[in-house]
C-alpha cells in the first residue's frame, strides 16, 4: 500500500501515522531499529513528512488518490452507529450516567482513537457474559473528554446515551463489534401508569435516603456521579 499520512520518527524511520500509532500501542519503540520513542509518544506530535507527501503526490497522483479513497471508505464504515459498532466489554452503564474509563489495552486504545477520528465519539458498552463474549444488551457511550497520559494510556470521561440490543457479534482488529438496534421505552397508561408512578416515587425516596446517609459508599457515589438529580415530572 501507498503511504498515507507519513510521519518520520526521531530515529529517522518513516511510517503511516496510523501504522505507527498501532505499533506504539503495544510498545514505545521504533518498529524497525527498536530505539525508544517514549519522549516522542509523550509529546504526541505526529507531524506529517511534507516533503515525502509532495513527492508522492507529484509522482503517484492516482495511487495517492486511491489510498485516500480507501481511507475515506474505512472512516465511513467506522462511523456507522448501528452496524459493526465498537464494543467495550467492561462494566454496566446507563443513559445519562457518567462512566469514567482507564484505557490501557492496545485494542481499546485503537478503538477510542477511531471514535475520535471518525467524529462519532461513541461506542457501545456491555458487561461480560460467559459463553457469549458480552451481554445481549448494552448502552451507547459518548466521549466527553480524554486525557492522554505520557505512556499512551488515557483517562476517558464518557456518559451513557441510548440502550441497545445486540443482533450480531463480530470482531475488528482485536476488539469486539456488534450490529445493534436501539431500544425505546414502551408508553403506558391507566393503572400501569399509576403503578409506574408509585414505583418511581418509592425508588426516588430510597435513593434520597441512601445519598443522605453519608457513609463511605454513598460519598464515593456522590463524588463520582454528582448529586441526585431532581425528580422528573414526565417519568416516561
Amino acid at each position: 500500500r501507498m503511504f498515507f499520512e507519513p510521519v518520520t520518527t526521531p530515529c529517522g524511520h518513516t511510517f503511516c501515522k496510523e501504522c505507527l500509532e498501532r505499533c506504539l500501542d503495544h510498545r514505545p519503540n521504533c518498529p524497525l531499529c527498536k530505539q525508544s520513542l517514549r519522549e516522542y509518544l509523550k509529546a504526541g506530535n505526529y507531524s506529517p513528512t511534507v516533503l515525502l507527501q509532495d513527492i508522492m503526490l507529484a509522482t503517484f497522483p492516482a495511487q495517492v488518490a486511491e489510498r485516500r479513497e480507501l481511507h475515506q471508505a474505512e472512516m465511513a464504515e467506522l462511523s456507522n452507529l448501528t452496524s459493526n459498532i465498537p464494543i467495550f466489554v467492561c462494566t454496566m452503564s446507563f443513559p445519562g450516567i457518567a462512566c469514567p474509563l482507564h484505557v490501557f489495552e492496545p485494542r481499546y486504545r485503537l478503538m477510542i482513537r477511531r471514535c475520535q477520528e471518525t467524529g462519532t465519539r461513541r461506542f457501545g458498552m456491555c458487561i461480560y457474559e460467559n459463553g457469549k463474549s458480552f451481554a445481549d444488551y448494552g448502552c451507547m457511550l459518548e466521549i466527553r473528554q480524554i486525557e492522554v497520559l505520557a505512556d499512551g494510556r488515557s483517562l476517558v470521561d464518557t456518559i451513557g446515551r441510548r440502550r441497545f440490543r445486540v443482533l450480531r457479534r463480530g470482531h475488528r482488529d482485536g476488539y469486539n463489534t456488534a450490529d445493534i438496534e436501539y431500544l425505546e421505552d414502551k408508553k403506558v397508561a391507566g393503572e400501569e401508569l399509576q403503578e409506574l408512578r408509585c414505583l418511581h416515587e418509592s425508588t426516588y425516596r430510597l435513593a434520597q435516603r441512601f445519598c443522605e446517609h453519608g457513609d463511605l459508599a454513598s460519598r464515593h457515589i456522590l463524588m463520582q456521579h454528582g448529586p441526585l438529580p431532581e425528580k422528573e415530572e414526565d417519568i416516561q
